[in-house]
């Protein structure tokens, strides 16, 4: 089921990919994914009006660097921004754009952006299209539906390869379930089965086992982790078979990349964030997490992080 995965003349060296996680997938967490071995990671979802309006903060969520293949995510609803973002110096970069049409927040919907578009399949194709005539690779992530009355999986695809999309990515549930339940494993192997592009299925996977079900049952040609990459990063590591280093000095490694990258406030403040996740499941993890929280450098961070993880990969929740 592990194989390499050529979309469109770009070849990624697996099919195990990290999803675009707002606020989370900056640089160093995804080069760190992909030395644990993600085939291929996006960045968090970039408002195509933040590019079209020259937004300095919009622009630093797309800082890129050795990473390859690389892929950054968009979202928007007016075809000529989403063009214009895609012809953008900032995403020059980039060998893949992604269109998030799956976003269930209120705040994208309310704007008709991201799973919005769902309701309005005359205007994706038309923001799929436009995207498209840039020149860059196009790939689409979407949601199966925006409930269980309304499911529209194979209509989508079929609508998403033929505007020019060269990969889409499936989340197999319902917009109003946002992250709730089981993936609709039945309605992500319609739309693999309605188109020729590569299928990548996303939703519920947390573990190699989850991977290969989701495969199986889907037929799909890669699959997506999100919030598992959160929680364990070495989740990649499980699913291709790479040693992965103990959580401690993968923390560590993270915080000297993120404050390098960003300064000491924004690495407190995420790496807080991180050590949050990390810790879920772990015995006495409510005190770590006040300690962690309470941390105000990265070099308390840094202490805290020693005393709390050690080098022991085993403290983390399976």
């Amino acid at each position: 089921m592990l194989h390499r995965l050529e979309i469109a003349g770009m070849v990624c060296p697996d099919n195990v990919f990290l999803a675009p996680l707002a606020g989370y997938t900056n640089y160093p967490f995804r080069t760190m994914c992909m030395r644990l071995g993600a085939g291929l990671t996006f960045t968090e979802m970039v408002s195509a009006k933040g590019l079209f309006y020259n937004s300095e903060e919009t622009k630093k969520l797309l800082y890129c660097g050795e990473e390859t293949p690389k892929a950054a995510q968009i979202f928007g609803s007016d075809p000529a921004v989403m063009r214009a973002a895609c012809e953008s110096e900032e995403l020059a970069p980039f060998d893949l754009i992604d269109i998030n049409m799956g976003c269930p927040m209120p705040k994208i919907v309310r704007n008709g952006d991201g799973s919005a578009l769902l309701e309005d399949l005359p205007r994706a194709e038309k923001v799929i299209a436009a995207c498209v005539k840039s020149g860059k690779r196009i790939s689409v992530k979407f949601r199966i539906g925006v409930d269980e009355a309304h499911k529209i999986a194979a209509e989508a695809a079929r609508l998403c390869e033929g505007a020019g999309a060269c990969m889409i990515t499936v989340h197999g549930r319902t917009r109003d379930k946002v992250y709730a339940g089981e993936p609709d494993y039945a309605a992500i192997a319609e739309a693999k089965n309605a188109v020729s592009i590569p299928v990548i299925a996303n939703g519920g996977i947390f573990s190699k086992a989850d991977f290969e079900e989701m495969l199986a049952k889907t037929g799909a040609d890669g699959g997506m982790i999100a919030r598992a990459a959160l929680l364990r990063p070495q989740i990649f590591s499980e699913i291709t078979g790479r040693a992965a280093p103990p959580v401690g000095a993968l923390f560590s490694a993270q915080l000297a990349e993120t404050k390098a990258l960003y300064g000491e406030r924004f690495a407190v403040v995420f790496m807080r964030k991180m050590a949050a996740f990390y810790c879920k499941g772990m015995r006495g993890a409510a005190e770590a997490k006040r300690k962690l929280f309470a941390a105000q450098t990265t070099e308390e961070v840094a202490a805290l992080a020693q005393e709390v993880f050690g080098d022991a990969e085993e403290t983390i929740e399976k």
